[in-house]
């Protein structure tokens, strides 16, 4: 009877436990959760960003992991598509208990993800390939905005910067070229409310669909109004087909784009075609080992070259959220990482982390670069 007692005791210890534990999380591993584009238009972005970060948290794993636990990367294909990035949120915390989430792309997919799957269910989200603000909303107004996460700057910061060095050089026939979705739309809003505060405003504005390159109807609107620049708010796909159709039509304004567009693979697109094109980075050169984040960044990936700013990204994220799983202790709960989060003051070397319990910006690092000859990126 003694025994059956305390077989009864035991068990009912176990039925605590497992009533207690955090989803994602065992005596030997925590689960994280990705959804990205690995296949389609874009997937070469999501596909370089999974691999830097399942690279880092093999590193991590091999020296211990994090308070003795492994980390375990889920990473689902979303095509960029605002749908499938809904549904893989909610099987990534519901069938694959994700403890958190990591690396999510674009600002319709993650907003909506936000709002409807991972804000409400209280899982904090790191990172996200996107400067929009409605992943940037005080949290007074959108309760959701708490469990949002941005490493990167905005969409504002960056046309800012871009804004102001076109008009720094006298130019005011400013075009916008945009995708039809929340990422177009917010550079839209941003270059219009950077260029109001120099007394201008777009000359023209057109559009594209998202994951279309059809840019004949934009080709023909911009071209009428013989912009001297255009800042093109859009991925490699239709900004390739955009620079090509406006040479052919014997455009030649200077172009400007936004840091998704994805460095790397506008010059493999383009060729020599891209050299002039100026794009604002939100993370630091990837090819200067003298910044140590940089130079971490590089030894992980194998310090052969094949480096991007997607995949120096990819890093700073994996990076900000394995620092705070550290520092949340060897008891994890979701709401003792949200106060880690919160207390985060990053230095890595060349970009700074930091939050707060109202702010989630993470960093607003922009800096300008330009595709010289030979598709080199030039600082």
């Amino acid at each position: 009877m003694h025994f059956f007692k305390q077989l009864l005791a035991v068990a009912a210890i176990a039925v605590s436990t497992m009533a207690n534990a955090e989803p994602g999380i065992s005596d030997t591993k925590i689960t994280i959760g990705m959804s990205g584009p690995f296949s389609g238009t874009n997937g070469a972005y999501g596909v370089d960003m999974r691999t830097v970060i399942q690279t880092y948290f093999d590193q991590v794993n091999k020296t211990g992991g994090v308070n003795g636990r492994r980390l375990e990367l889920v990473a689902l294909d979303d095509g960029y598509e605002t749908d499938r990035t809904v549904a893989n949120t909610k099987a990534l915390i519901d069938e694959k208990n994700a403890f958190a989430l990591l690396a999510f792309y674009g600002s319709s997919p993650t907003t909506e993800a936000m709002n409807k799957v991972f804000g409400p269910a209280k899982v904090p989200l790191l990172g996200t390939i996107s400067g929009a603000g409605t992943l940037r909303e005080p949290i007074s107004q959108n309760p959701n905005s708490r469990y949002m996460f941005n490493v990167r700057a905005s969409y504002a910061d960056e046309t800012e910067a871009i804004v102001n060095q076109l008009v720094s050089l006298g130019l005011k026939n400013i075009a916008v070229f945009y995708q039809n979705d929340g990422f177009g739309k917010s550079g839209l809003e941003g270059v219009t409310v950077a260029l109001k505060k120099h007394n201008l405003a777009p000359s023209v504005a057109a559009t594209v669909e998202r994951n279309s390159v059809d840019v004949a109807a934009a080709v023909d609107a911009i071209s009428k109004a013989k912009p001297q620049a255009v800042v093109m708010v859009t991925l490699y796909k239709p900004t390739t087909a955009f620079v090509k159709a406006m040479k052919k039509a014997n455009q030649s304004p200077m172009f400007m784009t936004l840091s998704p567009v994805g460095t790397e693979q506008l010059v493999a697109e383009l060729g020599p075609e891209a050299r002039g094109i100026g794009i604002s980075q939100v993370m630091p050169y990837p090819w200067n080992d003298i910044v140590p984040m940089v130079r971490d960044y590089q030894k992980l990936v194998g310090g052969k070259g094949g480096y991007s700013y997607y995949g120096i990204e990819a890093y700073a994220m994996a990076r900000t959220l394995v620092d705070a799983l550290k520092r949340m202790g060897k008891d994890p709960s979701r709401e003792k990482l949200m106060a880690a989060l919160e207390s985060t003051s990053l230095d890595m070397g060349g970009l700074r982390v930091a939050y707060s319990p109202t702010n989630r910006q993470g960093s607003r690092f922009v800096e300008m670069t330009v595709i010289g000859p030979g598709g080199k990126v030039l600082k």
